[in-house]
């Protein structure tokens, strides 16, 4: 599928064509972009932590929707929505096709960074300003997207919205999953989720998603933007931990099945593991019962973000951390299971799109260990990212940063890719 779209595009030509968005001042617009940013940046901001609750479909998250919707509309682009929470504001005719993608996600993790998702968005409008200010007609339709649960901390899938659109999740599942309160998806939708959109699929011809990096590696390279080349296999996987509760001052030590003996030995094991293999293992997330100071838990919950270079050393990791805790838990007295609850192989961008707009921007080409709907959609059209340089390294966290001057290089960057995507 991937041949066939890409035969809609003319790759040769990215670097050929003249360049109409090459000549915005650039101190305006980081001014104009610090503008628009500004109109979201209070949005779901926790005063105490600094970071964000944009989770899918609260409040925040839908005022953000409304946002969308209102930019989109003081451009002329019509908006419509897939059945799975995802939605595309267009500039062309509606019923043209091979149209050219962008956008990202506006939900974030629990008390997340600023930029990790509303960058693509903000950023996507802002590129449609800059062509429409050049002159520029494009000769196949924009879309900007708004993807739903791109983070997974709501529902617990990550990349939900485009998962569905794909094919890749099934809508009677994502239906029935429910959030910490009890929500289930279908009710946080208003409907149950409609699933695979061929017909809409099929009218992209590529997507583009915008960024900010999630690492240091343009802060060591000195440079604003760079071009995606990977995403490395990673998965979620919960391990539940069965022992008996008990009461903290009478139960002899001898006596004791604690699982969170068996917890903590895994969070070792994973981490020793992943460091001898040269990959990622996190266990950021965690579920006691009864949770009480002076019980002993009966069943102790934990999440395994496991990542890794290469799929085999990804499964070895799983595998080893799995043997380790099943063996803990035979002398804890415990008992271990092990739950996939999502998975995405090597993500190995679209190398003529890739190649081409790294060599239109003159920009480095890196790898990334983190997720993105870019990669669920690699499997479908052709498929980049940019990255926009992150100067503290940090991401998911209130310390993710960027220099509106570096946002504005970003922009123009993404222009100038939709302006040889769209006007060629």
């Amino acid at each position: 599928m991937t041949a066939d779209h890409a035969d809609h595009i003319d790759l040769a030509d990215l670097a050929d064509h003249a360049d109409h968005a090459d000549h915005a001042d650039h101190a305006d617009l980081a001014g104009r972009f610090r503008v628009l940013w500004d109109s979201i940046a209070p949005v779901g901001r926790d005063p105490g932590s600094g970071g964000y609750l944009r989770y899918a479909f609260t409040e925040p998250e839908l005022a953000l929707r409304d946002w969308f919707r209102a930019q989109a509309a003081s451009r002329g682009m019509p908006v419509t929505a897939d059945g799975n929470g995802n939605l595309f504001a267009r500039w062309g005719h509606p019923a043209a096709g091979d149209a050219v993608l962008t956008g990202s996600h506006f939900d974030s993790v629990p008390h997340g960074g600023a930029y990790d998702g509303p960058l693509g968005i903000v950023s996507a409008f802002l590129a449609v300003d800059e062509l429409r200010a050049a002159g520029a007609v494009p000769a196949r339709p924009l879309v900007v997207a708004a993807f739903a649960e791109e983070e997974g901390a709501r529902f617990g899938v990550p990349c939900l919205g485009s998962r569905l659109l794909t094919g890749a999740l099934d809508p009677g599942r994502a239906a029935g999953l429910r959030d910490a309160d009890g929500v289930s998806l279908a009710e946080a939708l208003g409907d149950r989720p409609a699933g695979a959109r061929p017909d809409l699929l099929g009218g992209f011809s590529c997507f583009v998603e915008l960024h900010v990096e999630q690492g240091r590696a343009l802060v060591e390279r000195d440079a604003p933007v760079a071009v995606a080349s990977a995403i490395w296999p990673h998965g979620r996987w919960r391990f539940d931990f069965l022992g008996e509760g008990n009461h903290a001052g009478t139960t002899l030590m001898a006596d004791r099945r604690d699982p969170m003996l068996t917890y903590a030995f895994t969070v070792l094991a994973a981490n020793k593991e992943a460091r001898l293999r040269g990959a990622h293992a996190t266990v950021g997330r965690v579920r006691v019962e009864p949770n009480a100071t002076n019980a002993i838990p009966s069943k102790v919950t934990g999440w395994l973000d496991a990542r890794a270079a290469e799929p085999d050393t990804l499964t070895g990791l799983v595998d080893a951390v799995r043997a380790k805790a099943t063996e803990r838990a035979g002398r804890d007295g415990t008992e271990v299971t092990l739950t996939e609850e999502s998975a995405t192989p090597l993500v190995a961008f679209d190398g003529g799109l890739g190649g081409r707009l790294a060599a239109l921007l003159d920009a480095p080409v890196l790898p990334t260990g983190a997720g993105h709907d870019a990669g669920v959609l690699a499997g479908h059209l052709p498929t980049a990212m940019l990255f926009v340089r992150n100067p503290t390294g940090v991401s998911h966290s209130p310390a993710e940063a960027a220099t509106d001057a570096d946002c504005a290089a970003g922009v123009a960057a993404l222009a100038r890719v939709l302006e040889k995507l769209t006007c060629t």
